[in-house]
């Protein structure tokens, strides 16, 4: 469904996307960047405890924060995010779905987090980056998309500093980042002091090439890094969802 939603800038189209069989409805740019499995799969990758407080970095319109919020009634979110009409889209999202008391949207930019957040006041942070260097290929069309997917504004090593930045003493950082370049993001992370502690690489089907890789790093961490199994998003090429995947999307 197109709409305009009241409270939101006029003159964009909008679509609203439901996750969990229409449970949780995410409103987003038609034309905008619009989010995809990789949020889905960072957010089922995460296990919290109760209470807990995250940080979610480069928030777009706000579906990592919603996805955790969803899953996990007792954490505690704030939801960082750059550009003026993601912001106001993602703190529309997370009104229209309930989630005021518990989702907080902050306008920032991860490069300088110290002007929005306390240093060390998250128990995790989360994050879905821009992972294609501005300077490599080319630019996708559209600011959103630009920003969303190219270091335009800030790159990896300004990211996880902010991760760092924020984190609590053995906090969690957790990311899903493309495969092709795990071993730039484990390097980048140990180099901010986020030892790297569990790994899965995610396939599009059995025998397909590793896609992304899902990371999760702890602050001040012992050198002990766990491999997961590997997740197949579908059955075969071309084939329908895994089982591991439809999981994903179960209420």
């Amino acid at each position: 469904m197109c709409t305009e939603p009241a409270g939101i800038s006029s003159g964009l189209a909008y679509t609203d996307d439901t996750l969990f069989e229409g449970r949780l409805i995410c409103r987003q740019h038609r034309h905008g960047y619009r989010f995809s499995v990789d949020a889905v799969l960072l957010a089922h990758f995460l296990d919290p405890k109760r209470e807990e407080t995250v940080l979610d970095l480069g928030a777009g319109c706000g579906v990592i924060s919603l996805l955790l919020a969803y899953r996990w009634p007792h954490l505690r979110l704030t939801a960082l995010e750059l550009q003026p009409q993601l912001v106001e889209l993602c703190r529309h999202n997370v009104v229209v779905s309930g989630y005021s008391e518990r989702i907080a949207v902050v306008r920032g930019d991860f490069r300088t987090p110290w002007e929005v957040v306390e240093a060390g006041s998250f128990a995790r942070v989360v994050a879905n980056p821009p992972f294609r260097p501005a300077e490599n290929g080319r630019v996708s069309g559209g600011v959103e998309q630009a920003m969303a997917r190219h270091e335009l504004a800030g790159g990896l090593t300004d990211l996880l500093g902010a991760m760092a930045f924020a984190l609590q003493s053995k906090g969690r950082a957790t990311l899903v980042y493309p495969a092709a370049r795990v071993g730039v993001l484990l390097a980048a992370l140990k180099n901010k002091g986020l030892e790297p502690k569990r790994l899965q690489m995610v396939h599009s089907h059995p025998g397909g090439r590793g896609r992304l890789v899902l990371v999760e790093a702890i602050k001040g961490g012992g050198e002990e890094l766990v491999v997961l199994p590997p997740f197949y998003i579908n059955t075969s090429p071309g084939g329908s969802y895994s089982a591991e995947m439809r999981r994903c999307y179960t209420p």
